[in-house]
C-alpha cells in the first residue's frame, strides 16, 4: 500500500507538470492552467484509487476514499491550519463556495439512499447518478472560471516549462504511475482490511482517505508556515467538489457502485462537518477560523474515526 501511494503522488506530480508545461507550449493561460491540469492534479490521487476500486469491485473503498479524504480535508487539514494560523475566510468563499460544500455532500447523501428514499432493495450509486455528478463538475468549473476571471491578475501563477518531448516523458510516466500506484495501493488496502479483520469501508475512511489526501495536508501546512493560511480554505472546498462531483462521478459512471460498509453515520457526518466549517467562518471572530475552532475541528475528526473503529 505504501509503495502504491508513493507512485500515486509521484504520477500525480510528474503528470501535472509535465500537463501544465504543455499546456503553457500552446499558449494556454497561466490561469487556465492552475484552475484546469494543478486543480485535477491534486484531486489524482483520489481519482486514481476510486477508479482502480470501481474496476476491482470495492465500492466501499471507492466512495470511503471520498468521504473519508473530505472528512479529512475539512476537520484535519483546516484544524491543523488555523492551530498554526488562524485562517480568515473570503466572503465569497463563506457565502458561495463553502455553502456549494455542503451541497455535494447533502447531493451524495441523497444518491446513496436509494433503500430510504426509493424503496429499492439496495443503496448504490448507478451510471445516471455519476452522470449527473459529473455534470454538477462543469457548472463548478464554469463558475470558477467566471470567478478567476474578475481577479485574473492575482490568481494567476507562473508554469516552469520543459522541452516537448520531456513534456510527453512526464505525462506519459505520470499516468502509468497513477495507474499502476492506484491498482496496487487498492491491492494493498483490501489485503489490510482482511488481515486485520475490518472491513473495506473503514480502511478506505481511514487509511486511503488519509493517505490519499497527503499533498492537501502538506500545501496547507506550508502555506500557513508562510503566512498565508487563507489558501487552505481554497484547497479544501476546491478538493471537497473535485472529490465527489469528478471523482465519485467519473468512478460511478465507469462502473455502478454498491455500498455495503458506507452508512448514513458517515454520510451524515461529512454534512455535518462542513455546516461546522461554515459555523465557524460565520460565528464567533467573523469570518476567522481561530486556533481553539481548529483544535475543535481536529477533535471531531478524532472522535469520528475513534467512532469507526468502535463500530468496527
Amino acid at each position: 500500500m505504501l509503495g502504491g501511494l508513493v507512485l500515486i503522488l509521484l504520477g500525480a506530480n510528474f503528470l501535472t507538470d509535465g500537463a501544465s508545461s504543455l499546456a503553457k507550449r500552446l499558449k494556454v493561460s497561466d490561469l487556465v492552467i492552475g484552475l484546469t491540469v494543478v486543480a485535477f492534479g491534486t484531486s489524482a490521487p483520489e481519482l486514481s484509487v476510486s477508479i482502480s476500486s470501481a474496476l476491482k469491485g470495492s465500492a466501499d473503498i471507492a466512495i470511503g476514499n471520498v468521504v473519508g479524504s473530505n472528512m479529512f480535508n475539512t476537520l484535519m487539514i483546516v484544524g491543523c491550519t488555523a492551530f498554526f494560523a488562524p485562517i480568515i475566510v473570503t466572503k465569497n468563499t463563506l457565502l458561495k463556495e463553502i455553502p456549494l460544500c455542503i451541497l455535494s455532500a447533502v447531493a451524495l447523501l441523497a444518491i446513496c439512499n436509494d433503500t430510504l428514499l426509493d424503496s429499492q432493495p439496495l443503496d448504490m450509486m448507478s451510471r445516471t447518478d455519476g452522470i449527473v455528478l459529473l455534470l454538477f463538475f462543469i457548472i463548478f468549473m464554469v463558475y470558477t472560471f467566471s470567478i478567476a476571471r474578475e481577479h485574473q491578475n492575482e490568481e494567476a501563477e507562473e508554469v516552469k516549462q520543459m522541452s516537448l518531448w520531456l513534456s510527453f516523458i512526464y505525462i506519459i510516466g505520470g499516468l502509468a504511475a497513477l495507474v499502476f500506484g492506484g491498482n496496487i495501493f487498492v491491492d494493498g488496502a483490501t489485503g489490510i482490511a482482511r488481515w486485520m479483520g475490518v472491513s473495506e469501508s473503514v480502511i478506505g475512511l481511514t487509511l486511503v482517505a488519509g493517505g490519499t489526501s497527503l499533498p492537501e495536508l502538506a500545501t496547507s501546512v506550508v502555506a500557513a508556515l508562510k503566512k498565508s493560511p487563507e489558501m487552505a480554505i481554497g484547497n479544501v472546498v476546491g478538493s471537497n467538489l473535485f472529490n465527489i462531483f469528478l471523482v465519485l462521478g467519473s468512478a460511478a459512471t465507469i462502473s455502478p457502485l454498491h455500498l455495503i460498509g458506507i452508512t448514513n453515520f458517515d454520510l451524515i457526518s461529512l454534512v455535518v462537518a462542513c455546516i461546522l466549517l461554515w459555523l465557524f467562518g460565520v460565528f464567533y471572530k467573523q469570518r476567522t477560523i481561530t486556533r481553539l475552532e481548529g483544535a475543535i475541528l481536529v477533535a471531531c475528526y478524532v472522535a469520528y474515526t475513534g467512532m469507526l473503529i468502535y463500530m468496527s
